[in-house]
């Protein structure tokens, strides 16, 4: 709706015109929204229609969406718990905004819903892991992990005939296994047996009477089998076998042995599921046996993590030259006349070596039984007339272990220093116990399953039932069409390349929102408002089909579907489109233009202009030649790389492209620079497997630009993590106000006790926690927010105290503060990265991936570059809006000008037009990708017509 220019700056709540209903079935209407910088607007959004908001970054686009229409329903659902409920919610404020109406109930499905927890898995948060577990629960084969037959199981009965039909007319002894590969001397065992009227037991093969208290040697392992009776099998003791075999299932625990003493063979059976070689049994499969979240299904090493902590041998002891008292193993330090050092020097004494001989003449052995511990105890003689001591010497890599594990924090931390996280040895990764890996469906185990990708596990599902016999595909086949159908859905938001073995945590912004996507489309709702913000980040063009596709789907299902997005492709299938602006912060708030894209694109703001192309992206009119110098990279092989070799002409802006999966993160994040980290940092990175890398000397450092949030918790904001702070508070300090009252800069941090609130904190809010429903945040109603005590708010400058300061966008503060070189250069590269909008107090919390990787790179910027700087960002046009899309090629563009590399990872084409070099990745995701199909200028790629993305480039080009 129109926005009258007479209501600039209006906050007093207004009248609802007569001529306005009330209720509208075909919309909701929002009524006076003035909700952060929103102009007192009025707007109709049409229901069970997809709608697209766009707009500048910082134009009021999440404020409109998320903030008042969103938080509305959200208040709304709660109105409706009961009062005893509501007590708990404290007061949940309502949105800025007169009226809202036609609002049904709302899902937002954001970008920062993505778990940290290790255990977390695509497969987990889809549920679809949980599907298989039951599958495998119901219909796998079960084999034996000693031999590889398949496991059997009998009745009482089936046991009976067996015995009956393969040994009659034999002397045979029928037992009841009890013990298996132990140590022990089983005194207490045989007792019992003795007193439950048994006179003989089998031990390791051979039969003892248990009258003569058999004596084992208890640090050996043993077998030990119960005799139950010793008989010859024929048809008419069929009776007393039947009755001998339920005695030896009881005992056995469903277990029994039927020995042939003449052959002396042996032969397994069991009501479980059992070897009938090796006779190992396992129990009854339960879901929770496939469950890496489960003591019953986690491997017993690294609990179900599929990683463990290991000791870097090369940490603890980097220089073999030097001795331990010179402190070549680095964990003891220098030599001190501490107990431990008496110890190693014993240690030493006893292998003909002392504190002072070098590591490199120390015997291997020797030096391993320093690290890892003595079997035999160790003499340690006392110098101050003390007596010999005797003590086992536990080493010194079980110590660390130990420390990181179970110490307190600063030892944890000092622990880390010397370990890293490896797979897991036993279950290599799989995260399971051995038993589980081998139960097979169609000849595959779960954790083949979950390995693959998801295009595959949908082909593999769909041919399933026609593979299974009829008993096991009736059983199967509701689980069956669940997975098929709930990985259709990944498949139809493009996230095909994905594997359920994925941890969440290694998930984009928009891939883990995708999934909640997806996971929305299975559930069928119908009458929803859903509310999604830019699900199109990290999606190729190609894929941007599939995801419209989807939306669509959601509408056509009876909701309305509400996507915040600068996507053009997903501008112009919308049927409803909302330009918000004109400008950022401040500037915008307002409603430009809406209606259906065309009659938009036909309007004059500057969405428009983009839209029909009389404003556009200019590709450069001459590539940079860059520097003459090149990184070299060979034989780069993690995750899927097919042995990738690959170089990146220095002093060139070098976009890496490719659809989602084919490999691009595994190449530039995981291994690119890991390995350049490590080089100019000794970082503890570890790149994934490669063979060699040349051209190091050609540069000198590398800057990695990522979208990680730039802090964890409230008090994190732009401000405190580029530094602007510091110098903010060291100027509050200086003013005459605050010398008089003898403030200094600590005065004016609210992390500290002092000029902060203590009600609070300096937290400005307070925390209500949460029994069942996320905790809930309100002002502190001591300071209302402003973080402070009223004496530290005294103290102005230009009259504005350190909380109004922290509530200035960065543009107002650009002025505020523009006699301040310090501050003003820093607020200038915030600027300049198009962030004008930003608060400088703004909660790390509430910052979208796509600014917290521009508040860092402005923070890179407003440091002097060397002129050999190799930065490494990825998507930075996340959140971007096409203007400002051409503000950030300009804030690169100048670093590359000064002889830097540049390297982006994206996707956005009006990004990729203006690279000097484009490396390719693909063809596919996953298993069909991790290959370069093209390379060079972008012109050369078109050319060269491989891959997906060149005819996307070719339409740019044009």
């Amino acid at each position: 709706m129109k926005t009258d220019a007479k209501k600039k700056g209006k906050t007093a709540a207004k009248v609802v015109p007569a001529d306005i209903p009330l209720m509208d079935e075909d919309h909701i209407e929002v009524l006076g929204a003035r909700v952060h910088n929103l102009k007192n607007i009025d707007v109709r959004i049409p229901r069970d229609k997809l709608v697209v908001i766009t707009g500048l970054s910082g134009s009021g686009k999440s404020s409109l969406a998320f903030d008042t229409i969103h938080a509305e329903g959200q208040r709304r659902y709660i109105e409706t718990f009961n009062a005893y409920a509501r007590q708990f919610l404290g007061g949940i404020e309502r949105p800025d905004v007169d009226l809202i109406t036609g609002l049904s109930p709302v899902i937002a499905i954001e970008q920062k819903t993505i778990s940290r927890n290790p255990r977390s898995t695509v497969g987990t948060i889809t549920e679809i892991y949980d599907l298989l577990r039951l599958l495998y629960a119901r219909v796998a084969d079960a084999y034996s992990y000693v031999t590889g037959e398949p496991m059997v199981r009998y009745t009482e009965k089936q046991i009976v005939d067996l015995v009956m039909n393969e040994y009659d007319g034999k002397d045979v002894l029928i037992l009841a296994p009890i013990i298996r590969g132990r140590k022990g001397h089983y005194r207490e065992l045989f007792e019992q047996f003795l007193r439950q009227g048994f006179l003989r037991a089998r031990v390791d093969g051979k039969v003892v009477d248990l009258t003569t208290r058999p004596r084992l040697d208890r640090y050996k392992v043993h077998d030990i089998e119960l005799v139950i009776d010793r008989l010859k099998v024929k048809e008419a003791d069929r009776k007393r076998l039947t009755e001998t075999c339920a005695t030896a299932v009881k005992y056995g625990k469903g277990n029994l042995m039927v020995v042939d003493t003449k052959a002396d063979q042996a032969r397994y059976l069991s009501r479980n599921l059992m070897c009938p070689t090796s006779g190992i049994a396992y129990e009854e499969p339960e879901p929770n046996l496939f469950s890496f979240n489960s003591p019953y299904g986690a491997c017993p090493r690294c609990s179900g993590l599929g990683q463990v902590t290991e000791v870097a041998l090369d940490k603890i002891i980097p220089d073999r030259s030097k001795s331990v008292k010179r402190g070549g193993i680095v964990p003891l330090g220098a030599y001190k006349n501490t107990w431990v050092f008496k110890q190693i020097e014993a240690a030493l004494g006893a292998h003909g070596h002392d504190l002072n001989t070098p590591l490199e003449e120390i015997d291997e052995a020797v030096l391993m039984s320093l690290l890892n511990g003595m079997d035999e105890p160790l003499k340690v003689t006392s110098n101050i007339g003390l007596s010999d001591r005797t003590v086992q010497f536990e080493g010194i890599i079980p110590f660390i272990l130990a420390q990181a594990e179970e110490g307190p924090k600063t030892a944890q931390k000092w622990a880390q220093s010397f370990t890293h996280m490896v797979t897991c040895p036993e279950c290599k990764g799989s995260r399971l116990k051995k038993t589980a890996l081998f139960f097979r469906l169609d000849g595959r185990n779960i954790h083949e399953l979950a390995f693959m990708s998801i295009a595959e596990l949908h082909t593999f599902m769909s041919g399933l039932l026609e593979r299974l016999d009829e008993k096991k595909a009736l059983i199967a086949r509701e689980a069956v069409k669940e997975i098929t159908a709930r990985s259709g859905f990944l498949l139809d938001v493009g996230l095909d390349y994905l594997m359920l073995d994925r941890s969440a945590r290694t998930l984009s912004g928009g891939e883990a929102q995708r999934i909640r996507l997806a996971t929305q489309i299975g559930s069928q709702l119908t009458g929803v408002l859903y509310i999604l913000d830019e699900p199109s980040i990290g999606l190729h063009q190609r894929d941007d089909k599939r995801l419209i596709s989807s939306l669509r789907n959601l509408r056509d299902g009876g909701n309305s579907v509400l996507v915040v997005e600068h996507d053009k492709e997903m501008m112009l299938s919308a049927d409803h489109l909302i330009d918000i602006g004109p400008g950022a912060g401040v500037h915008g708030g307002r409603i430009v233009a809406q209606g259906h894209p065309k009659e938009l694109a036909a309007g004059d703001s500057t969405t428009a202009k983009y839209l029909r192309n009389e404003l556009r992206i200019a590709v450069p009119k001459q590539r940079r030649k860059g520097t003459g110098e090149r990184l070299f990279l060979y034989g780069a092989s993690g995750n899927n790389l097919k042995n990738v070799d690959v170089d990146f002409p220095l002093g060139k802006f070098i976009c890496v492209t490719g659809v989602s999966g084919s490999g691009k993160s595994t190449l530039i994040g995981d291994t690119l620079y890991p390995i350049l980290s490590k080089h100019f940092y000794r970082s503890d990175a570890h790149p994934l497997p490669y063979t060699s890398i040349k051209g190091l000397e050609h540069i000198d450092k590398v800057i990695e630009v990522d979208q990680s949030p730039i802090g964890r918790t409230p008090r994190s904001n732009p401000a405190t993590y580029t530094g602007l702070f510091d110098h903010i508070r060291e100027l509050y300090a200086q003013l005459p106000s605050a010398k008089i009252r003898g403030y200094k800069a600590g005065r004016f941090s609210f992390n500290t006790p002092g000029g902060r609130c203590e009600t609070c904190k300096g937290a400005g809010v307070r925390v209500i926690e949460m029994n069942f429903l996320p905790d809930v945040s309100v002002p502190c109603e001591t300071c209302r927010g402003k973080r402070f005590d009223r004496e530290t708010l005294e103290v102005r400058y230009k009259g504005k105290s350190i909380a109004d300061t922290l509530a200035m966008p960065v543009e107002e503060a650009m002025l505020h503060f523009a006699d301040i070189p310090f501050i003003a250069i820093k607020l200038k590269t915030l600027l300049d990265v198009g962030l004008g909008y930003v608060t400088l107090g703004q909660s790390s919390t509430t910052l979208s991936g796509g600014e917290a990787q521009r508040i860092k790179l402005a923070t890179e910027l407003s440091k002097r570059d060397t002129g050999s700087t190799f930065y490494i960002l990825d998507e930075p046009t996340t959140g971007l809006h096409f203007e400002d899309v051409q503000q950030l090629i300009n804030v690169l563009d100048r670093l590359v000008d000064h002889g830097n590399t540049v390297l982006v990872i994206e996707h956005n084409l009006d990004m990729v037009k203006v690279a000097d070099h484009v490396i390719d990745m693909g063809p596919e995701g996953g298993g069909g990708g991790g290959q370069v199909v093209a390379r060079g200028t972008p012109e050369d790629v078109v050319l060269m017509g491989r891959g997906h993305t060149f005819p996307y480039l070719q339409q740019e080009l044009n």
